[in-house]
């Protein structure tokens, strides 16, 4: 594997578009970390020569994929989470090519997880978290049982993402593995969940007491980014203004549901603002601000 994987390097290192190559061996045929592949070759390319394309091929009986992603493409995956194990293969991985240092630069900000990195992460799983939540109470409701199982099993999963997000860590593939070292009592609603004796019906009904909870509990802290945003301006902002926000636009958001969420919970207010001539009609539209107790509390912070 390494002469294959050595001569890989050489041909792409000869490609002025090839920016850096990182390396992910497979440390036995089960593991998740690889696709299922011997070997994963993640090639990053420069933004005017982005190559998004998998390539999948067996070289002297050694399975190989080739991931091309360009730079903006990768930093899109880190921030989205659209592909889970792009942070285990930034960090694991080996860097076999780096051009000029862009690789690097890119493991060190991972390592470092900033404040603003960790915000971003918090508040999308937070989204994430609230939307199978309320599907599951809505399942519930109409006697859904293992549909509101599958979703409060999908919540539980982004509040155990928040939990180890908020120790300074980045959550792995094997999130459930990870977890149980870092907090063993959502881990124990887990197994609550999946082995309890108790029926499906109760077993959900449990974990969405605990959910709701957890839910009025962090959802100051994981919406600090979006609560920084209002509170940046007197005017307030509509839907549209926070989704093009340089620190909101890369992420995958139900903001709808977050900032309904959070307005009911009186962190942020809907400001009523009249439009005339709308379709023919008057209409109220509805924009946010930061709540005056909340503004508050960030001034006293700086």
């Amino acid at each position: 594997m390494e002469t294959i994987e050595a001569i890989k390097i050489e041909t792409y290192s000869r490609d002025p578009a090839v920016k850096g190559v990182i390396a992910v061996t497979a440390d036995n045929p089960f593991t998740p970390l690889a696709d299922g592949f011997d070997l994963l070759l993640l090639i990053v390319t420069d933004g005017e020569n982005g190559r998004h394309h998998n390539i999948h091929y067996i070289k002297d009986s050694t399975s190989i994929q080739e991931r091309w992603v360009s730079e903006e493409g990768l930093q899109q995956w880190i921030l989205s989470g659209d592909n889970r194990s792009i942070i285990q293969w930034v960090l694991q991985g080996q860097i076999r090519f780096d051009r000029d240092g862009c690789l690097q630069a890119v493991r060190e900000r991972l390592v470092a997880f900033p404040e603003e990195l960790r915000q971003q992460k918090l508040l999308m799983e937070f989204s994430f978290f609230l939307r199978t939540y309320f599907q599951a109470k809505t399942y519930m409701k109409e006697g859904q049982t293992l549909d509101a199982y599958a979703n409060i099993l999908e919540a539980l999963t982004h509040w155990a993402r928040i939990a180890i997000i908020e120790t300074g860590r980045h959550p792995e593939v094997m999130v459930w593995q990870q977890l149980r070292k870092i907090n063993p009592g959502i881990y124990k609603l887990f197994e609550e969940l999946t082995e309890s004796v108790e029926t499906v019906k109760q077993r959900v009904e449990l974990v969405l007491l605990a959910c709701e909870f957890h839910l009025i509990s962090k959802m100051q802290d994981c919406c600090k980014l979006l609560l920084n945003i209002l509170s940046s301006r007197e005017e307030p902002f509509s839907p549209s203004e926070l989704m093009q926000h340089e620190l909101i636009r890369p992420l995958h958001l139900d903001l709808a549901i977050v900032l309904k969420k959070m307005a009911k919970r009186g962190l942020i207010r809907e400001v009523h603002v009249l439009r005339e001539g709308v379709d023919r009609i008057d209409a109220v539209e509805v924009r946010y601000t930061a709540s005056r107790a909340v503004s508050m509390q960030g001034d006293e912070s700086r």
